[in-house]
């Protein structure tokens, strides 16, 4: 008796339908509509295969869909095994299996953190064959389906028209990407310091990164000689190589890979051209046998005045650490916080206004000399009409050194930044590189115009210990039962801790254990009076809520002589009692300058549990005024002619 059909998986979330096509209608895909099939791909080929066995046959190639851009990221992933597995996890069952559902699960790096997603694998046809996305063998399915989950993480296929090289490259590595602009290298940014005449230097400058990571050029702007390679098109650089010519000069030549599939480029490195009579045979006939389809040699000073711009992935260490593009150095430490600007409340726009002060305000305090990346990403806007795509503020960031104990927000802000971004960019994410002492420093990230609301991740990697932490405005604070916070800046602290029994659950001040709680210390600098914070406690119980309350104990300057439990069966300086049974309670209070110790406590002795101490103290600080510069309108890369297979 025949065993029955498996039922394949289909996912509704994301259904072989229009909906999972279009967005707007407003690309050239919608001509094919009435022509697109959904299939599987054991009904497109015999054996569908997930990975080549040779990497040439794994090599991306465009189709329909304007999405260049998402497939030289994918380029990305087959130089590093540990990043394709990060992103397809290993274990995926193949078509031949009996564990085989007709489902693939694949990571997305979001806003933050690695989202799994899972489609069913029914691809999008024509006439039988993938209208999208393929490999050199299409028979292998990888980046098809990669390119699906794309698709549902952004909303629709129709979606990935038209997008920036590094964006996907930060997408699928979680990492950075960088771009450098190949008519106007003459000038300085915050991410390189680039003297004039320094992009007669680029392509020796991607010599050295060609093994490490990802690079992919980009024309924009249609001239007369790239009229053959489209427009608004990305490419993947798969090599370069300097070598001597015959008359003993150095030639810098860059292999391009065109994701059409196609060589559509006939310059003077063509085969046949005349660009090799400049070096040996042997070595013309070592590079034009590399040639895959769709591959074309350039040398350096074409592929200046041809491109307009370079895309370069960080390279990842299979640690998970990013490795600096100037130095080469591990960046092994990370943090990260998010942060909102907030219309009427921290969206103060960039320093030509007053309202400057008013943005979100981050401390970094550097424990050892340390090279450091600061990335601000935005959290994308779909747009509703029109066409497809994301758009982004144009966004800036700048960082100030501070003594933080003794700092004057009003001084500090006023003096000129120790880095900061060239100007306010329309990308999803800006950063910039510097060398900083140890010491603290602070970050604030701004929109070019005030009022200009956005959500944003703050991201750094160091190369030496690091710690991150916000200024919140009072707005993004309060919520019940909270005391309201009154107007001003909020430096906030988190701190965690939990009661266990017999060492750290010590209960209330009822009883002698008390001594043993968690104690935190806080630390109010000198300024012109009592600082206000505001304490707070939450605990984190999932299945049930003790009661909990806290005592704030102020320590002497010299220390008195006193020993922890001697100093905590005195009275409290102040207190949030009494014990109650809630998820949080909270103080209001004014401290003057000193050290304390805050000590959360459940009522009884023994009860176990987890919790937060938030502390906020309240910093005042008058407007400044500065200037700012508005960076260009970001062109996208797509391609404009639709292309029949």
């Amino acid at each position: 008796m025949r065993a029955p059909a498996r039922e394949l998986f289909r996912d509704a979330a994301f259904p072989a339908s229009d909906s999972s096509l279009f967005s707007s209608f407003s690309t050239p895909l919608a001509q094919f509509r009435e022509e697109i099939t959904w299939r599987r791909p054991q009904e497109i080929c015999a054996a569908p295969q997930l990975f080549a066995d040779r990497a040439q046959e794994g090599q991306v190639k465009q189709g329909l869909l304007g999405d260049c851009w998402f497939l030289c990221a994918c380029a990305a992933l087959q130089k590093s095994q540990h990043l394709l597995d990060q992103v397809f996890p290993p274990g995926q069952p193949s078509w031949l299996d009996q564990t085989y559902r007709g489902s693939f699960t694949c990571r997305v790096w979001q806003f933050g953190r690695w989202v799994e997603v899972t489609i069913d694998d029914r691809l999008p046809c024509l006439a039988g064959r993938l209208c999208f996305s393929r490999c050199q063998r299409e028979d292998v399915f990888w980046l098809p389906l990669l390119e699906k989950v794309y698709a549902k993480v952004y909303g629709s296929y129709e979606h990935l028209w038209a997008g920036q090289v590094a964006d996907a490259l930060v997408d699928l590595t979680g990492g950075l990407a960088e771009r450098w602009n190949l008519k106007d290298m003459a000038g300085t940014s915050g991410q390189q310091d680039r003297p004039r005449g320094a992009e007669r230097r680029t392509c020796r400058q991607l010599l050295s990164l060609k093994d490490r990571c990802l690079l992919s050029c980009s024309v924009l702007r249609p001239r007369t000689g790239t009229r053959a390679l489209g427009e608004f098109h990305a490419f993947i650089v798969s090599d370069l190589r300097e070598l001597r010519g015959r008359a003993g000069q150095s030639i810098v030549l860059l292999r391009i890979q065109n994701p059409w599939g196609r060589r559509c480029w006939q310059g003077p490195w063509r085969e046949g051209g005349e660009g090799w009579n400049r070096v040996e045979s042997e070595a013309q006939s070592e590079l034009l046998s590399q040639l895959q389809e769709g591959e074309f040699w350039v040398e350096e000073d074409e592929f200046l005045r041809e491109f307009d711009e370079v895309t370069i992935g960080f390279p990842i260490s299979e640690a998970g650490h990013l490795q600096s593009l100037c130095s080469g150095r591990a960046l092994c430490h990370t943090q990260e916080l998010p942060g909102a600007w907030v219309k009427g409340q921290s969206a103060g726009g960039c320093r030509n206004y007053s309202g400057f002060p008013s943005n979100p305000k981050f401390w970094l305090r550097v424990c050892e000399p340390s090279e450091v990346y600061m990335a601000v990403l935005q959290r994308p806007q779909l747009r509703t009409a029109g066409r497809p795509g994301r758009d982004y503020q144009a966004v800036g960031l700048h960082i100030w050194k501070v003594e933080k104990r003794r700092v004057s927000l009003p001084k500090a802000l006023s003096a000129p930044p120790v880095a900061g971004t060239a100007c306010h960019a329309y990308d999803r994410e800006v950063h910039l590189r510097c060398e900083l002492a140890p010491g603290y420093y602070l970050a604030v990230p701004s929109t070019f115009l005030k009022d200009m609301p956005g959500r944003f991740l703050l991201r750094v990697f160091s190369s030496g210990r690091v710690c991150l932490s916000a200024i919140q405005p009072a707005a993004a604070q309060s919520a019940a039962p909270r005391e309201a916070l009154p107007v001003g800046e909020w430096e906030t602290v988190r701190l965690r801790g939990s009661w266990r029994v017999g060492r750290t659950a010590g209960g209330s001040r009822n009883f002698a254990s008390y001594p043993t709680n968690p104690r935190f210390p806080l630390s109010v600098p000198e300024g012109a009076g009592p600082r206000c914070v505001r304490i707070t406690l939450r605990q984190h119980c999932r299945d049930r809520e003790v009661a909990i309350g806290f005592h704030v104990f102020q320590v002497p300057a010299d220390g008195g002589g006193q020993d922890a439990p001697s100093l905590l069966l005195q009275e409290p300086l102040l207190s949030c009692v009494p014990h109650c049974y809630a998820q949080e309670v909270s103080r209001l209070c004014h401290l003057s300058e000193g050290t304390y110790w805050i000590v959360p406590s459940t009522y009884l002795p023994d009860t176990e549990g987890a919790f937060t101490v938030t502390v906020e103290t309240r910093i005042d600080r008058r407007s400044i005024h500065s200037q700012e510069m508005l960076g260009q309108l970001l062109e996208e890369a797509s391609f404009v002619a639709v292309m029949k297979a």
